[in-house]
């Protein structure tokens, strides 16, 4: 008879599982939540305390980073943050499933990854059932504030989310894409290096 697979394991795997009771996430949730508390109410001035803290809360971090506080998010050990990491206050990740972020990933204040979703049949939704599906960040991407990144999504390098957005679907790379829902504006050119001044 084949092996019965964990909730953890239907989560991994795309498939419904059952996050509301389910002992094990229901643990492993409350802990990670437990250190984002912890996290949130460190002074700002304990850099190093805080950076401890993070690493404790995410799989991996390759290199610098910053994350503003507050910060929340649901598991911790399934987020990646490539090197070069900044997010602004109130950054939430919600990560049922994996949430891979390049390097030198900007996000701008109160912005959500959220890896989970809820069927639309009223008898799975009210028996607790959800799925999961991986957000992947690429390198260099720029997220405005308020900016909400839904199950599933891939966003390609070196491309910007423009403020308010509600990204429902992969967005290629070197782009500036908005709106809800989220589209691409036009691509990102040689001019936009001369688009600013400078002193």
């Amino acid at each position: 008879m084949p092996h019965d697979k964990t909730e953890k394991e239907k989560a991994a795997l795309g498939l419904l599982y059952d996050n509301n009771n389910d002992p094990q996430l229901v643990r492993e949730r409350l802990y990670c939540k437990s250190l984002c508390f912890d996290y949130n109410q460190l002074n700002p001035l304990k850099v190093t305390e805080r950076e401890e803290l993070i690493r404790k809360i995410v799989a991996r971090v390759e290199g610098p980073f910053v994350i503003e506080q507050p910060f929340y998010c649901d598991q911790g050990y399934n987020i990646e943050l490539g090197r070069n990491f900044f997010a602004n206050h109130n950054l939430i990740i919600l990560d049922a499933a994996k949430v891979q972020f390049g390097e030198n990933v900007f996000i701008g204040p109160n912005c959500g990854f959220y890896t989970a979703g809820h069927p639309l049949d009223i008898e799975q939704r009210n028996q607790g059932l959800e799925y999961a599906y991986p957000i992947t960040v690429g390198d260099n991407v720029w997220f405005g504030g308020n900016v909400v990144v839904l199950p599933g999504v891939t966003i390609g390098a070196g491309s910007v989310i423009g403020a308010g957005s509600v990204v429902n679907r992969d967005i290629p790379r070197g782009v500036v894409a908005a709106g809800n829902p989220c589209r691409v504006i036009r691509e990102i050119t040689d001019e936009d290096q001369n688009r600013y001044k400078r002193a």
